[in-house]
This record gives C-alpha cells, structure tokens and sequence, in this order.
C-alpha cells in the first residue's frame, strides 16, 4: 500500500457522542476525545477536510460539542442511520464529492460503525486508515474490530504514523507545530 498523502485524504469522524462514550471505562474517554479533537486540528491546518457524523441525532444527542466546535464554520454534522456512513446516500455523495483517494477513520465504535465504514469504504475502492489509537469500543470488541478490518484491508495505524505520513518532511512538521502547540498528553510525537 502506498504511504498515506494529505492532499488525496478526508477524515472522517464517526459517532463521537456521550451514548458510545459511556460505554468505555472512565479512564479511555477523556485520551480518546483528545487524540480525536487533535487530529481534528492537524487536518484543518492542513486543509484535509473532515466529514463528522452523529448516530440518531436528536436535541439530546449528538456530536460532542467540543469536538463539533473543531468544524469549520457551518458544516453539517450527518445524521447517520445506519451503521455504514458509506450506506448512507447523502454521507455517500458528500464522500464522493471530495474526490479523495484515502479516507482516515476515528470514532466510534471500532466494531460497527468504523469496521462497516471502512470495509463499506475499501470495497467502493478508496484506501482507508483506522487510527487504532482514535478509535473505541468497550472491552475486546476494539480488538475484534481492527482484526476483522485488517483481514478485509483496512489499514491498521496509530496517529503518530499518520500524522507523520501527512506532513512528509521536517519544514512541514516545524510549520505545524507553530500552529497546533499541544499534543494529547498520551500522544509520544
């Protein structure tokens, strides 16, 4: 597989929301919410746009509102109805509609919606990263969801290897780091 290149690539960020978060023990939430919201931040200085998506939206359930604020100013949040965001019309289309080769995952939950999403996403023949370390599900499902994704092809990486595969060279990692000055404390760069 070819290294992963900023301007072929979306991100997508699945079903961040207090419903999925609670599932995880209290100590996984805080990281996981963190590393996501930077990743955020990385692609927006990079101009890699970000699709976001919130299971059964409804007044009281929804993408995280620290997270939703990392958007760019008027973007939709997709309510998402089934598990698949690629089997869904509209988050299809809006995909499609970037016309990029690479889509990088991070979300919830690695055993459903981000193993649907991905598998969905490889089989219409985009290349597609799962970042294991911005991705979550209770207990040994996180496990048995990057499994059942890197048998079906889905790149399998940390946020360290795509961030790194982003930005290419040392004048790219200098000029970001101006820009974006913190890491998640667990995040070693």
């Amino acid at each position: 597989m070819p290294l992963l290149k900023r301007e072929r690539s979306v991100l997508a960020v699945i079903d961040v929301q207090e419903n999925f978060l609670n599932k995880l023990t209290l100590h996984e939430r805080e990281p996981l919410v963190a590393r996501i919201a930077w990743i955020m931040q990385v692609a927006a200085a990079l101009d890699i746009p970000i699709v976001a998506t919130a299971e059964d939206v409804s007044p009281t359930l929804n993408m995280l509102p620290q997270l939703k604020d990392l958007l760019p100013p008027g973007q939709t949040v997709f309510n998402k109805m089934v598990f698949s965001l690629y089997g869904q019309d509209d988050i299809r289309k809006a995909v499609e509609a970037l016309d990029k080769s690479d889509v990088v995952l991070v979300g919830q939950e690695t055993d459903v919606c981000i193993a649907q999403s991905a598998i969905d996403l490889c089989d219409a023949g985009y290349q597609v990263w799962v970042a294991d370390d911005a991705t979550a599900s209770p207990g040994p499902h996180h496990e048995a969801g990057l499994q059942r994704m890197r048998n079906a092809g889905v790149i399998i990486s940390g946020l360290k290897g795509i961030y790194y595969e982003w930005l290419r060279d040392v004048p790219a990692t200098i000029a970001i780091k101006q820009v974006i000055e913190s890491v998640p404390v667990d995040l070693t760069l």
